[in-house]
């Protein structure tokens, strides 16, 4: 199988992006390999520190390699925003692909500082991991919120200088882009909008892989414009969630009675794999 760099290369070469999708027990992870199966396009499993803690860091690299083997697909496992070192180094000694690196609320200078030196004990554990550095405000929380952060856009000159002092293989920008989503945007009334031209300057100046962050509740216009300007991976996390509820909802309601999780739980995989497959298709330009 391809590296993690290797597949987000041959991704862009084809001129789409490729689908990440954060679990948080085993129906979302039922439900993201279901999609990548019925689609066949590589995918990423993110897990954050909290998730992580939940699922168990060593427990889950342990199910995802073991699916990898048994579907043989492209199925790349990343620590999604971790905050300290010792959280980064036990995910890349568990055995996962690739971390995002998370200081973004430090003042740049000690961002980079960290992130550098990230950079070189997480390569010292395993040289292919990929690391993600991040600069800009998005927010935090794959919520549902009252009010949606006015996001603070990532400077071009920053991101250029950010990139080249780290040595980071992928950068998150902030780019119109935050994490969770207003009840407007559940409902479909209202869509996130993208700075399609800082993603443009960013990839430009920086020449990186690029990630979109919070790419839930965003309109699919902007989020095609997006892979064409330069974002080569797309966080989907807060829609899983919806989906997960809605059909754990729908599935209580119509067995009132019902007390066995394995009869209950398949509704909820189905809604979140509904998601997810449609994600995937638009990413990769699939009709």
């Amino acid at each position: 199988m391809k590296t993690f760099r290797q597949t987000l290369a041959a991704v862009e070469s084809k001129g789409g992006a490729i689908g990440h999708f954060n679990v948080s027990d085993f129906t979302f992870i039922k439900a993201v390999c279901g999609a990548a199966q019925e689609v066949q396009v590589p995918i990423v499993i993110g897990a954050s520190e909290g998730e992580r803690k939940f699922l168990g860091t060593r427990q889950l690299a342990a199910v995802v390699k073991s699916l990898r083997d048994e579907l043989d697909l492209p199925i790349f496992l990343d620590a999604d925003h971790t905050h300290s070192l010792a959280s980064a180094l036990e995910a890349a000694e568990a055995g996962f692909d690739a971390v995002v690196f998370d200081l973004s609320a430090l003042p740049l200078e000690e961002n980079i500082r960290q992130t550098k030196a990230a950079v070189l004990a997480l390569k010292s554990v395993n040289p292919d991991i990929l690391v993600e550095g991040e600069i800009g405000d998005i927010g935090t929380g794959s919520e549902i919120h009252e009010e949606m952060l006015d996001p603070d856009l990532t400077g071009v000159a920053d991101a250029r200088y950010f990139v080249q002092s780290t040595g980071v293989d992928l950068l998150a920008p902030a780019v119109g882009n935050a994490h969770g989503m207003l009840k407007s945007m559940v409902d479909g009334t209202t869509k996130k909008h993208l700075r399609i031209d800082r993603i443009r300057e960013i990839k430009a100046t920086t020449n990186i892989f690029l990630t979109l962050h919070g790419g839930s509740g965003t309109a699919d216009a902007d989020l095609n414009n997006s892979i064409d300007a330069g974002i080569n991976l797309i966080h989907i996390n807060t829609e899983l969630r919806v989906a997960w509820r809605r059909g754990l909802q729908d599935a209580l309601r119509e067995r009132l009675d019902e007390v066995v999780p394995y009869k209950i739980l398949p509704a909820a995989v189905a809604a979140v794999q509904e998601v997810v497959r449609s994600r995937l298709k638009l990413f990769n330009r699939i009709q």
